[in-house]
């Protein structure tokens, strides 16, 4: 599994999601936009990812780039399915999705817009996390701990 990140704001949510990749035997993360990375230009930590991602930010290979739909071409050229995170009328419940290949790409995006509209529109399917209570969403690093787990069930 490989991560991308479009535009989470929060540097909680960034290490929260790292410490929940490596659990998952994630390959890589992508920080995409202006999603915080673990350390900057200059190599100064960033302190809240470090607080949260308990050392995962210092062995989980990771690289802060542009832009998602770039990489998604670069990644499905290789040979790597693209699936999206979000709430969208085409997605399907996520523990509906029976995942048939093991190369894929997850895709989670901004804490109160979610993904863009050209990434929704370029990936290969849109998941969701069914909602029964009041709240309409969750917060970005649970949902994708909720769905990568439940990928990750199927993969071998």
């Amino acid at each position: 599994m490989i991560v991308i990140l479009e535009n989470v704001r929060s540097s909680f949510n960034v290490g929260a999601i790292f410490r929940t990749a490596d659990a998952v035997g994630a390959e890589k993360i992508y920080l995409c936009g202006i999603t915080p990375a673990p350390a900057d230009k200059f190599g100064r930590v960033n302190s809240e990812i470090a607080k949260v991602a308990l050392g995962s930010e210092k062995y989980l290979n990771w690289e802060k780039i542009g832009s998602v739909l770039s990489l998604a071409k670069k990644l499905r050229g290789a040979g790597y399915k693209i699936l999206a995170v979000e709430q969208d009328k085409r997605a399907v419940p996520y523990s509906q999705f029976k995942i048939q290949y093991s190369k894929f790409a997850l895709v989670v995006g901004n804490e109160t817009v979610g993904l863009s509209k050209p990434v929704l529109k370029f990936v290969d399917k849109i998941l969701e996390i069914p909602m029964r209570g009041r709240k309409e969403s969750l917060n970005v690093a649970v949902a994708f701990g909720i769905v990568a787990y439940g990928l990750t069930e199927f993969v071998k």
